[in-house]
């Protein structure tokens, strides 16, 4: 027996969407909110990081976003072992995924003259 394309293409869709069905709107809306990737916009400049605190859930996957403004000051989260230097010119994503609450500091470890000692932030982290 010869199949069309158009309708095997059809039939396959159908039983997708059948599949798709089969979840609730609340299950569906709580798988794509936890496939996304929350991305957090921050500017690093002599002497902070814009915002200088962050908000996250146990998780949830984020992605800090570094545009270095005017040297390459570097991102040292301590607690998740990240470390990166902040080129100027260059979106730096550093993606992590807390596993539990607290609060957790992130500094600048790339000396940028005085007030480097202040460069540093925060990550909140909520259950």
């Amino acid at each position: 027996m010869k199949v069309s394309r158009r309708l095997f293409f059809t039939s396959a869709a159908m039983a997708l969407l059948g599949v798709a069905s089969v979840m609730t709107d609340s299950q569906l809306a709580h798988a794509q909110v936890k496939s996304r990737k929350r991305v957090i916009p921050i500017k690093a400049q002599k002497f902070s990081f814009l915002p200088n605190s962050i908000e996250a859930k146990v998780g949830e996957t984020i992605v800090l976003a570094f545009t270095a403004l005017d040297f390459t000051h570097g991102f040292n989260l301590p607690d998740f072992n990240l470390r990166m230097d902040l080129v100027p010119g260059k979106v730096i994503n550093v993606e992590l995924k807390p596993d539990k609450p607290g609060i957790y500091e992130f500094l600048c470890d790339n000396f940028c003259g005085d007030g480097h000692e202040g460069m540093s932030g925060k990550l909140l982290v909520k259950a």
